[in-house]
């Protein structure tokens, strides 16, 4: 996208700068998570300074339009409605709060070259390969959730750990590295012929997806999960508290 300020426009600076930024957060890789350029290489692109720029960005931060995370970087804000839950759990600390015992009923593990929109969440090289966790959980004899995770690159995670212990007690405990964040969309869809047969239902059966984006505590990404529930085996529960 070409992107050009007109210095002789009687049009201020700012609101040029802001115009520009709401056409190029339209642009499909910035919608699918991809960072946007920084300050000091957009502010240079537009022939502006860093305080006029952020003065656009400022602008969309406060539509929620973007949103800035210190040292990740400036993204777009997914357009979807969604709840902030007060707190968020494993999988396997849910379970265990509502006394159900976990099975792991299938686990793989390998090595992908991801799709753009995870390569952008975790901003690696495009031909760079990362782990991939695939499995299939529930109670005994009831499948009812299949979870993919992808993890960067830097945590450390070599494929032979024993993916049977909770997930986050294997980051934190063998590789130093703590969930501090967790951001989630949840989505209605009906279930393909690959998640039917896994979730033993019928294709087209309704099931709830849920996208999970985890951080450390830097605000570093460390997880990528998307998890694929049968429809009567999962409710969502979102606390709020009025703001006076």
């Amino acid at each position: 996208m070409n992107l050009q300020i007109d210095h002789k426009s009687p049009v201020p600076l700012h609101i040029q700068a802001e115009m520009l930024l709401r056409e190029l957060i339209k642009d499909p890789e910035y919608i699918d998570g991809k960072l946007l350029p920084n300050e000091v290489e957009l502010a240079r692109r537009l022939a502006i300074s860093r305080t006029t720029l952020r003065l656009a960005i400022n602008k969309l931060v406060y539509e929620e339009l973007l949103v800035r995370k210190k040292g990740v970087g400036t993204k777009v804000v997914t357009s979807k409605f969604s709840s902030k839950s007060k707190n968020w759990l494993s999988f396997s600390q849910e379970m265990k709060n509502r006394g159900i015992e976990v099975k792991n009923f299938e686990l793989h593990v390998s090595w992908v070259v991801p799709e753009k929109s995870i390569m952008h969440f975790f901003d690696i090289k495009e031909d760079q390969k990362i782990l991939k966790l695939e499995r299939l959980r529930g109670k005994k004899d009831d499948p009812f959730v299949y979870f993919v995770s992808y993890f960067h690159p830097r945590i450390g995670l070599t494929g032979d750990e024993d993916f049977k212990r909770p997930l986050y007690e294997i980051l934190e405990q063998d590789h130093h590295i703590i969930a501090d964040l967790s951001q989630e969309e949840i989505d209605a869809k009906a279930a393909n012929k690959f998640i039917a047969d896994k979730l033993e239902i019928n294709q087209g059966d309704p099931i709830l997806s849920r996208k999970r984006f985890v951080y450390d505590q830097s605000g570093r990404p460390i997880e990528y999960n998307l998890g694929y529930y049968r429809a009567e085996s999962f409710t969502y529960t979102v606390e709020s508290r009025r703001d006076y």
